[in-house]
């Protein structure tokens, strides 16, 4: 359903890009480049103008090639359409082949151009060089300009114009005869904050301390805390590790093979943003961090790990080769086709892995600029010299760690000769003692047979132990002859592996870096096939990234480096502030996580098929400011979080004539639900349960009896730490649509759903919380009998659930819900026990309110 529907939203935004470019009839003239090359691009050019061979001849990429037509004659007659005969192959739906037909409304955009004559815009050159060339009007599309800094609209004080980001979007509202919300209370506004910088609920303390702090600068103050505090860092790197695609495991297939190091990118990520690493620096140390640290890699500094971990976001991609492949070339190009996909809508927001087989159809990519983003790192992702993940681990064990680790053995080995000396002489006192049960005839001809090597003894030799394995004794069997030596064999044996035990232990690091030997060409697939190399490309960026004919180019090595320096290179310049795509995709996404839409809503799509920016200007604004602020993530937050916009409440007013529907005008607060993990996150918050020990190793995630998927070990630590497993993802989670990584998540989608209820209901997690919940509220509500302590119980779970008082109106519904839950349980059970039950459920049913599951 998923992949359907977001098919139908591509072909719907298709409809509108192409069908709507004609500008109405009655107006403007339709032309060639604005209006037809678009549907041909899409349709036509696979077959007619994007390869070096034309089906029939025909090449579509000019009006003037298409008068002329192929081997089937002109295609085209200007000012004739019913004689043309591409509209006729095209209505007859014999064009395009296959089961693309160009939709209706588009067939009648070319029959007017044609009826109208077939006009261009320019005048066409005499011939063109294989492939689809970049035309002025896709150079003109809005996201490939050059970054503009437009002075926001000037507004009195009146207006409630507190940042530059208010003036943005106060001038559009007024267009719309509309203004700002209220402000939001002091208790909607700390949950608000709380919510989108930690993930947690505000603690009593924090909201009383907030409250009661009647300081011009209360609310700028409880920010900047929330900033401070780790869970800040918890929170945010949830929303970068979706775009990254961070997994635990490889999914490969049904192994889906665990990674055990692949945390450290998860700790790199939230260490980086709780010390607010400026987003220039995190970028690049993702993408190049091991162009940065100096090999050899020994002896390495926690500093130098960090940077080693940051290149995980390069390995996050799912890769079939870790326990071998039965294609292993295919899989390994998938691995390189699935990384540059997360590399594209992360940093570029477009979608270049449409571009792998042919010229992406919609924005202007020739194929030859997606294997010139390939070659930037084939260096470190070779198909042709492949290496799968177990062979990209460093270890990080100091000299000091294998000189401990070699005393510690030395000396084991010479307690082991010990040992075995000792043992050697117990075994053969057992077997004298064994052998003196045998006649002395026998008894020779036994001891004998045991002295010869058993690859030497003839047949009567071995037939005598076999007919005699009493005397066949080792050290495995010394028990049942000596039982006190053995004892004291198994201690010895113990002493040793205990002292073994204290070696340090080999720790490792995942990482991407170049191989060793020389660079890989890298070449132009046909239709994408690893197998059908065509000509070579050097590594650089997107042709479109870049003004007409100043296209940014790589070398193909550094002679300063000893790496070719690609992947460094293009961060770089990724990072300069003059990059087109890099600011504003940013912009979006911190944007997109405040108010759960960005400015565009296609945060991983800013091309043709994404939607268009509500506010450009601001967005501009916002993606110069980052660079101007040093590309602070915290100071965006502060940025954003401190003006009137982000401090509306979010309730509609039909007094105030609120025509904002879809809410993308900002005229008050958008209302979201909770993301899964911050949902999870929550109920152990408010039940006391909440484990906040930081980073290190996932807690493990396995079925139980009725095929849920659940942590073990310490199942309360935040969601954030539990186990990716792709194969295995925790059903509470997946039910409140937490993401599958198959590739990265460009964006969540929030569902209401029925699997979702019934885990609100029946769920173990949501019940076993809300017992823990009532637990703590009967702590927290000591003495007396448990019939004079409902008022407060019902106060207090009000208190924690929500971080405010109940309301006359919903005491008296949970003091009539209290009253039938007793009356319904009481007969069948102890006084204390139905007591905790019915708290249970009451705490159960706060647990699954809107209230709780949404913020405003």
């Amino acid at each position: 359903m998923g992949a359907d529907m977001s098919m139908f939203r591509r072909l719907v935004v298709l409809l509108v890009v192409l069908g709507g470019s004609g500008r109405g009839w009655a107006g403007d003239r339709p032309t060639y480049e604005r209006d037809v090359r678009p549907i041909f691009k899409a349709y036509c050019f696979g077959c007619h103008g994007a390869g070096e061979k034309l089906e029939g001849g025909l090449d579509l990429r000019l009006r003037r090639f298409a008068v002329r037509g192929g081997e089937s004659g002109t295609a085209i007659e200007p000012g004739a359409p019913s004689t043309s005969f591409l509209l006729q192959r095209i209505r007859e739906g014999e064009m395009p082949p296959g089961e693309k037909k160009v939709p209706p409304n588009l067939v009648e955009s070319i029959e007017r151009w044609i009826a109208t004559g077939a006009t261009t815009l320019r005048q066409e050159p005499e011939s063109l060089p294989p492939g689809i060339e970049i035309t002025p009007e896709e150079r003109a599309f809005w996201a490939f300009q050059p970054i503009r800094r437009l002075a926001p609209p000037f507004f009195g004080a009146s207006d409630r114009v507190r940042t530059p980001i208010d003036g943005f979007l106060l001038a559009r509202l007024r267009e719309r005869g509309l203004s700002f919300a209220p402000e939001a209370d002091r208790t909607t506004l700390i949950r608000r904050a709380s919510a989108d910088l930690t993930g947690l609920p505000p603690s009593r303390e924090e909201m009383e301390a907030f409250l009661a702090d009647d300081s011009p600068d209360a609310y700028e103050q409880m920010v900047d805390r929330l900033l401070a505090s780790p869970r800040y860092g918890e929170r945010w790197a949830r929303h970068w590790l979706d775009v990254a695609g961070y997994a635990d495991s490889d999914g490969n297939g049904n192994d889906d093979t665990t990674r055990p190091y692949a945390y450290k990118y998860r700790d790199y990520v939230i260490r980086a943003i709780n010390r607010d690493m400026p987003l220039d620096r995190f970028l690049i140390e993702q993408m190049a961090g091991d162009e940065l640290v100096p090999r050899p890699w020994k002896n390495l500094s926690a500093e130098q790990v960090e940077i080693l971990a940051a290149t995980g976001f390069l390995r996050t991609a799912v890769d079939g080769t870790s326990t071998g492949a039965s294609d292993e070339a295919l899989a390994a190009n998938q691995v390189v086709a699935d990384t540059l996909q997360i590399v594209g809508s992360t940093f570029l927001g477009l979608t270049v892995g449409c571009a792998r087989c042919h010229d992406h159809r919609y924005d202007p990519i020739p194929q030859s600029d997606y294997y010139r983003l390939r070659a930037i790192f084939e260096p470190a992702l070779d198909p042709q010299h492949w290496r799968r993940p177990v062979q990209r681990l460093v270890s990080l064990a100091t000299d000091a760690d294998r000189a401990r680790s070699a005393q510690i053995e030395t000396e084991a080995q010479r307690l082991q000769k010990v040992l075995d000396e000792k043992t050697q002489k117990l075994v053969a006192a057992a077997l004298e003692k064994e052998l003196k049960k045998f006649p002395e005839g026998p008894r020779e001809r036994l001891r004998q047979a045991l002295r010869t090597p058993p690859d030497r003894r003839p047949a009567e030799q071995k037939a005598l132990l076999d007919a005699n394995p009493s005397v066949l004794i080792s050290p495995g069997t010394l028990y049942q002859y000596d039982p006190a030596a053995a004892e004291e064999l198994k201690k010895d044996s113990a002493a040793i592996a205990a002292r073994r035990a204290q070696k340090p232990i080999e720790d490792f690091v995942s990482v991407l870096d170049e191989g060793a030997g020389a660079l890989p060409v890298t070449h132009v697939l046909h239709r994408g096939d690893h197998r059908q190399p065509t000509r070579a490309v050097a590594p650089g960026d997107l042709t479109i990234a870049a003004p007409e004919g100043s296209r940014f180019e790589i070398p193909n090595d550094d002679p300063s480096l000893p790496t070719s320096g690609r992947r460094l290179a293009y961060a770089r310049h990724l990072t300069s502030g003059h990059h087109p795509l890099v600011g504003r995709v940013l912009a979006n996404r911190i944007w997109l996580h405040h108010f759960g839409r960005g400015l565009v809503e296609t945060p991983g799509d800013l091309g043709a098929l994404g939607r268009r920016p509500s506010h450009p200007e601001l967005l501009d604004w916002l993606a110069d400011e980052l660079v101007r602020r040093g590309w602070s993530l915290k100071q965006m937050h502060r940025l954003i979080m401190t003006s009137t916009v982000y401090r509306q409440s979010s309730r509609r007013d039909p007094a105030r004539g609120d025509t904002d529907i879809g809410e993308s005008l900002y005229a008050r607060f958008p209302i979201r639900r909770f993301d899964a993990e911050s949902l999870r996150d929550r109920m152990l918050a408010v039940s006391g349960r909440l484990d906040r020990q930081m980073f290190g190793p996932p807690v493990p995630v396995s079925e139980d009896d009725v095929g849920h998927v659940l942590p073990t070990g310490r199942p309360t630590r935040r969601s954030i730490y539990l186990q990716v497993r792709r194969s295995r993802p925790v059903s509470f989670l997946d039910a409140f649509d937490s993401p599958m990584m198959t590739v990265n998540c460009e964006q969540r989608t929030l569902s209401t759903s029925a699997p979702q209820a019934l885990m609100l209901m029946n769920g173990d997690f949501v019940r076993d919380q809300a017992g823990a919940m009532a637990d703590r509220v009967i702590a927290l509500v000591p003495g007396g009998p448990e019939e004079s302590r409902w008022p407060r119980w019902i106060a207090q779970s009000w208190d924690l659930a929500y971080g405010r008082s109940i309301s006359a109106k919903e005491r008296e519904l949970a003091r009539s819900f209290v009253s039938r839950q007793l009356a319904a349980l009481g007969p069948n059970g102890k006084p204390g026990e139905t007591h905790r039950a019915v708290l249970t459920n009451l705490c159960q049913q706060l647990l699954s309110s809107n209230e709780f599951l949404y913020v405003d």
